[in-house]
């Protein structure tokens, strides 16, 4: 007998966690469906949609790197914020066997820099690290939440073209990257009742890839450091700011966070995060 599925799709997928977060959602809620990952190249991502589009057990995929908006195509629907943001993580197969694309990364990021971004600010700003698809997603949340953006790319063009495409009413700045990496004396003014944010949304950092080269001279006092990167969870980068007294956000933050609104839009409830997600994270940092 079927019974409903989702997926993660991306190239490579192996090392996705995502079949470890839903499956302990769905064992502790003891729902009749699974979710499974699944190894889709570029090659092959429209005869995949195509065939699962047939498919009434299937109820989506999340997707991940590299297919972010290489799934835009294939999509009947496109959420506000996913067009807004030209990125889709989520798609949903509708009853109609139409499909519709999501991003769920931006509420992901959030969600835990919530309770600070319910207080009044004098000044919001954050560093953020990266020009892909993340860092998309990243840019249109902080920007939702009246934060002044500097952009750091290995391309700083690039970066100024997301911020203007992204918010182009917004005052922020787009850095080369490099910059960060080297020491500065700047002397940091007040920040009392700032909030300040040093974001990695970049894939810097990550087992395999090269290290992100950032000197935390660039951190004004006070500073939140989130890492998007989930392995290593503990990355060079929330390391040093954690030794140096930063407040650290590591990657699973984000990582459940988004993994909790497609979990909705799959089966139609909620996940239990009642232990916040102590139980969870000790199952994923196994």
């Amino acid at each position: 007998m079927s019974r409903p599925y989702a997926e993660v799709i991306g190239d490579p997928i192996a090392q996705s966690k995502s079949p470890a977060i839903h499956g302990y959602w769905i064992g502790r809620l003891g729902l009749d469906a699974e979710y499974r990952a699944c190894h889709v190249t570029g090659a092959g991502l429209a005869d995949y949609l195509a065939a699962r589009r047939e498919d009434p057990d299937w109820r989506g995929c999340n997707v991940t790197m590299p297919h972010k908006q290489a799934v835009i195509p294939y999509l009947d629907r496109l959420d506000p914020l996913a067009r807004k943001i030209g990125a889709v993580n989520t798609i949903i197969r509708e009853s109609d066997g139409t499909l519709s694309g999501y991003n769920t990364d931006a509420g992901g990021f959030l969600e835990p820099l919530r309770p600070l971004l319910a207080q009044s600010h004098l000044f919001r700003m954050a560093r953020v690290i990266g020009t892909g698809g993340a860092a998309r997603a990243i840019v249109t949340a902080l920007a939702a939440e009246n934060v002044v953006i500097v952009l750091a790319g290995r391309n700083p063009d690039k970066a100024r073209g997301l911020l203007e495409e992204l918010d182009p009413g917004g005052e922020h700045h787009s850095v080369d990257l490099a910059l960060f990496g080297e020491p500065t004396d700047f002397s940091f003014d007040d920040r009392e009742g700032c909030f300040d944010l040093i974001v990695n949304a970049s894939a810097l950092g990550m087992a395999g890839q090269p290290p992100l080269s950032f000197d935390l001279s660039h951190a004004p006092p006070g500073s939140i450091v989130y890492d998007i990167v989930t392995h290593p969870l503990e990355t060079d980068l929330l390391r040093r700011a954690r030794e140096a007294g930063f407040r650290t956000l590591d990657g699973l933050n984000m990582l459940i966070g988004q993994a909790a609104e497609a979990f909705i839009r799959f089966f139609g409830e909620a996940p239990p995060r009642d232990d916040g997600d102590a139980r969870l994270r000790g199952i994923l940092g196994a």
